[in-house]
């Protein structure tokens, strides 16, 4: 018992020598700091839609369209295109609470350093494939979302490398009716929800924590097919120059979701909690 207390003393001595050295060590082209730094919070506003069309019993086909705006100096929240993402997917509905989905991503980035001489614009590309699962509770219903993307992203500057990075998301999101027992027509609901986005890759050195997303939405239903809503969302995650630095941002977000469903009355199944 001796030996194994004096093996663990050891290692842990080792261990804060080792913390403490790597501290000086350069991290990403820059020394990482002894304490945390924060940058100063940008604002954004996302503009987004989200369509799930159902084309068969058992799939339906995902069409998302997102624009981002973010700040300028003159101009906070909405002063100038970020991104444009274009993302689909095919869905498989598993049962009435279970649904996967797999598909592909293009995002146009734009270049928003107004100082800055290299490109304006570039391409991202993502393949992504996420698990989604729903369980009512009392009059509110919970989702549970774990969404895995593998990304390829390219510097403004001229001829830069691709790099590729996997992004491991987890998502909690409850939706609350307010004026009624249950989520349906002519429902308001407040919409809390956190996501955590982890990272990896060669050229992830120590910043694995990519965001960390909280939000609080007020949504109203429409109708069966269409659901509109907005909210207010606090991010933070370690920038990839270096894992002690991070990034802050307030994001104004609006939604509209839409689920069409072309088929016959005859083929429709009982509605399920796919609408997002």
């Amino acid at each position: 018992m001796n030996n194994l207390l004096k093996l663990l003393f050891a290692v842990g001595v080792l261990l804060i020598l080792f913390t403490n050295r790597a501290v000086s060590q350069d991290i990403g082209g820059g020394i990482l700091p002894s304490e945390s730094e924060f940058k100063d919070p940008k604002t954004r506003v996302w503009i987004n839609t989200y369509g799930n069309i159902r084309i068969s019993k058992r799939l339906f086909w995902i069409a998302q369209t997102h624009f981002r705006f973010e700040e300028t100096e003159e101009t906070p929240f909405v002063g100038q295109i970020g991104q444009i993402y274009n993302r689909h997917a095919i869905g498989y509905i598993y049962n009435k609470k279970v649904n996967a989905a797999l598909g592909g991503v293009m995002r146009i980035n734009f270049n928003t350093d107004e100082s800055s001489t290299d490109r304006n614009v570039v391409p991202e590309f993502r393949i992504w494939h996420q698990y989604q699962f729903a369980q009512p509770l009392y009059n509110a219903m919970i989702y549970h979302r774990i969404r895995i993307e593998h990304r390829w992203t390219q510097g403004f500057e001229e001829n830069s490398d691709y790099i590729f990075r996997n992004r491991w998301r987890y998502m909690f999101r409850a939706k609350i009716p307010l004026n009624s027992q249950k989520l349906e027509p002519k429902t308001l609901y407040i919409s809390p929800e956190t996501e955590l986005i982890m990272q990896s890759g060669k050229a992830v050195v120590g910043s694995v924590m990519e965001d960390l997303r909280l939000t609080t939405t007020l949504g109203y239903i429409l109708t069966p097919r269409l659901t509109v809503a907005g909210g207010l969302m606090y991010s933070q995650g370690q920038t990839l120059e270096n894992p002690g630095v991070f990034k802050q941002n307030w994001t104004m977000r609006f939604h509209v979701y839409f689920s069409p469903d072309f088929r016959k009355v005859k083929n429709k199944l009982p509605s399920i909690h796919l609408n997002d």
